[in-house]
């Protein structure tokens, strides 16, 4: 800081006064700091925040056509093939390989417990869209029963009002299984509407005090008619055993009162076990089983169906069991046993 001298002089006075008046002088610094307000536009870039992604089930549009017609093919078992070995308790999963045969788009279409052995079945659950000429792929999840033994279910493919869907001749498909150390099932069988015609009265065995009705002119239309098929295929007739014939009696009542088709027996028994329970000892055995219609129905049934057709008229059996059974407990009416077998 330094003193500057300034000396005023006034015009009416013959001296000059002198004045000391101090003033900054700023001192130079070697070097300046300094920060500015940005003179340029500073543009922030907005942080980026990824947008879920919007997922929507898309709306199918169909049109249904004017009397469209309903039908099925059965393609392949995808999993779990007829009397497949599984552990008691055992989980699994049956998947069928389905064409959509006919001429209505499969949509709301569901698959229904028709019959048999539950094993922890919906009693229904929805299948996929199916387009007409296109293959689909239905499932169900399923539980194998604790006991040893050889089980069927029965399931049917159904529109949305309930009726069901054709597949070839059938109206049902199945899975069966054996469990544990139980004997396979060879056959299965068939479901269609209902109709009764009876004669007399009885009590089924193992099913408690059910009543049901048998009519004996049912079972000689079905011998008539089997051993008829036989002769056109140039076999010879079967002979009627009395042993058989109680096997396939028992069965068909039993499933009248239980209201089930099944070739498993509400105590767990199958085709071998009843007929030699009935006394007879075979070298072979095997059984056709139906409900529904009356005889002819019925033979019409087995033989438009290959695995039935070859029970009918297999070379290796010679003796035949029929049975018939009819109960108010029942949802299909009639229900027939035929059980074929060999000494």
């Amino acid at each position: 800081m330094f003193k500057k001298l300034i000396l005023v002089c006034a015009l009416m006075l013959t001296s000059c006064l002198s004045i000391a008046v101090e003033t900054d002088t700023p001192t130079q610094q070697a070097f300046v700091t300094s920060t500015l307000p940005s003179t340029q536009e500073v543009i922030i870039a907005p942080t980026k925040t990824a947008t879920p992604a919007i997922t929507e089930t898309p709306t199918i549009a169909v049109t249904i056509p004017a009397n469209c017609t309903d039908s099925a093919v059965l393609l392949e078992d995808v999993t779990i093939p007829d009397n497949t070995q599984v552990n008691p308790s055992q989980k699994f999963t049956k998947t069928w390989r389905f064409m959509n045969n006919g001429t209505c788009p499969w949509l709301n279409y569901t698959l229904r417990f028709a019959a048999g052995d539950q094993m922890g079945a919906p009693i229904s659950a929805p299948i996929p869209f199916t387009d007409v000429k296109t293959k689909v792929d239905v499932s169900v999840e399923l539980t194998a029963p604790s006991a040893d033994g050889a089980y069927t279910a029965y399931f049917a493919l159904n529109n949305p009002t309930g009726k069901d869907v054709p597949i070839g001749t059938e109206k049902t498909f199945w899975v069966k299984i054996v469990v544990g150390a139980g004997t396979a099932v060879p056959t299965t069988s068939g479901i269609v509407p209902t109709q009764s015609n009876s004669t007399t009265t009885g009590n089924g065995g193992g099913t408690g005090n059910c009543n049901y009705s048998q009519n004996a002119g049912y079972v000689g239309q079905l011998e008539s008619l089997i051993n008829g098929e036989r002769a056109n295929a140039g076999l010879p007739a079967l002979t009627i055993n009395a042993a058989l014939s109680t096997a396939a009696h028992g069965h068909a009542a039993d499933m009248a009162c239980s209201n089930m088709v099944s070739h498993t027996g509400s105590d767990g028994s199958n085709v071998h076990t009843r007929v030699v329970a009935a006394g007879y000892v075979p070298s072979y055995s095997d059984e056709i089983i139906y409900a529904g219609g009356g005889p002819q129905a019925a033979v019409s049934w087995w033989m438009n169906d290959k695995i039935h057709r070859d029970a009918i008229l297999n070379r290796n059996v010679s003796e035949i069991g029929i049975g018939h059974a009819n109960s108010p407990n029942g949802s299909y009416g009639d229900y027939f046993t035929v059980d074929f077998g060999s000494p």
